[in-house]
């Protein structure tokens, strides 16, 4: 298929991209206009997939722009998001143009030229702090934050897209996505490169929350079932390992991977507001099992172990250590 991946320049993005290429669908990447002509991490793509996908550099937030490039497209994968929870206090007016208003643009566009299929990206942030655990797709929606808010929202156009059209939108929902390339804004590179670069004094946030962290892998996995999967159209999917494990215990699984000793220390400006902190994540994934026939590799403390390893071989790598200014405090 003739394929869109907006945010492809991201974390996630690039993952996905490059895997549509490995499977051989024609891909066109969604990039961020920007004056130096940056990519971003499809700048560093794997050698096997370098010149086998179109660049579109556009701003989600520009309607044209996003409906020339859905133009000739059997489908949509959309990315493209501020994703920054810390941001979110300081700028939120940009979440609201950027995640609601871009996905408006996206599910239009794509209603307009009768694409088969939009995967429209969500948070598990979006359910807030855990009412039930395991988190199955029913539990209530909470928005603790602007970031979660605007995905409630840029989530419901979606779906709204959907019951009012019929435009057949997916939406899976990633729980606390890891690996290669994920920016220093989210709590493991952080730890990661604080230790490669010889910290052994840490500087995190709150250490009792939960996650249910998930191997990007995997992640990327849900997104190509659900491209072709025919049971999840204006369904909402969860993508996690099922597993829970605290950012503390994560800091010091790392650690341990990394050979370290550390001294966990709380600098007060990682620190959520009190009632915007979400305090327990945890993914129910049955649905993802009996919809998608997906289920994670890198579940487990095991998985979650194997996936450290490899994030940390890539962070290890000087080439993409020099990438991360670990000394700072990224919002």
């Amino acid at each position: 298929m003739k394929i869109l991946v907006t945010g492809a320049d991201g974390f996630i993005g690039s993952h996905l991209t490059e895997a549509l290429v490995r499977a051989g669908h024609d891909v066109r990447a969604f990039v961020f206009y920007n004056s130096f002509n940056s990519w971003g991490w499809l700048d560093r793509c794997g050698e096997d997939v370098k010149g086998k996908f179109e660049v579109f550099a556009g701003d989600i937030r520009d309607p044209n722009g996003v409906r020339t490039a859905v133009k000739g497209c059997d489908a949509v994968m959309h990315l493209a998001a501020l994703i920054a929870i810390p941001y979110s206090y300081h700028s939120p007016d940009t979440y609201i143009e950027t995640n609601i208003k871009g996905t408006l643009n996206v599910v239009q566009a794509a209603r307009d030229a009768g694409v088969r299929r939009v995967v429209q990206t969500s948070t598990s942030e979006v359910y807030g702090t855990a009412r039930f655990v395991p988190i199955t797709e029913e539990h209530p929606l909470q928005g603790q934050s602007p970031y979660s808010a605007s995905k409630i929202g840029a989530d419901q156009i979606a779906l709204s897209f959907f019951t009012s059209f019929g435009t057949p939108v997916t939406l899976l929902r990633p729980f606390n996505t890891y690996g290669p390339r994920q920016s220093a804004r989210a709590v493991i590179p952080t730890i990661i490169t604080q230790i490669a670069n010889g910290k052994r004094q840490i500087k995190l946030g709150a250490l009792h929350p939960t996650r249910d962290f998930s191997y990007v892998a995997d992640t990327v996995a849900g997104f190509l079932a659900a491209l072709h999967s025919d049971h999840c159209v204006g369904e909402t999917i969860n993508i996690g390992s099922n597993f829970e494990i605290s950012i503390g215990d994560t800091a010091r699984a790392i650690a341990e991977v990394m050979g370290a000793e550390i001294n966990i220390v709380t600098d007060e400006q990682r620190l959520r507001p009190e009632k915007s902190e979400v305090e327990r994540l945890w993914a129910a994934n049955d649905k993802a099992r009996k919809l998608l026939g997906w289920q994670p590799h890198y579940g487990g403390a095991e998985g979650f172990r194997r996936g450290l390893v490899e994030t940390v071989a890539w962070f290890n790598e000087p080439s993409q250590l020099a990438a991360y200014k670990s000394e700072l405090y990224n919002l």
